[in-house]
């Protein structure tokens, strides 16, 4: 299942080097260091902001989150993917598309 903008399973996502981010309990705040602007994400975007800090697939991702929550594995791909196109328009993460390389 690939988003309009050819983001799928195979992608490849990470964290840019242009932000700090910390951990609060169960939350993460992060800091883009480019706009200046502070984000927050809930516990799921933490799970998923601490995968993201090596180059990994959205697949992995994706995997990783069916193991630890109970979802439909065609939601959780939908709201993951809706999570990180929203985290690459504020440039807090990169994202590729591995399927043509």
């Amino acid at each position: 299942m690939n988003s309009a903008n050819g983001v799928g399973l195979d992608s490849t996502v990470v964290a840019v080097q242009d932000q700090i981010s910390a951990d609060l309990a169960d939350e993460v705040a992060i800091l883009s260091l480019k706009s200046g602007v502070y984000y927050g994400l809930n516990p799921v975007g933490a799970s998923i902001w601490k995968l993201i800090q090596q180059p990994t697939t959205v697949g992995r991702i994706r995997d990783a989150l069916l193991e630890v929550y109970d979802v439909d594995p065609e939601r959780c791909l939908q709201d993951l993917l809706n999570l990180l196109q929203r985290m690459e328009a504020h440039k807090l993460v990169e994202l590729c598309d591995d399927s043509t390389a």
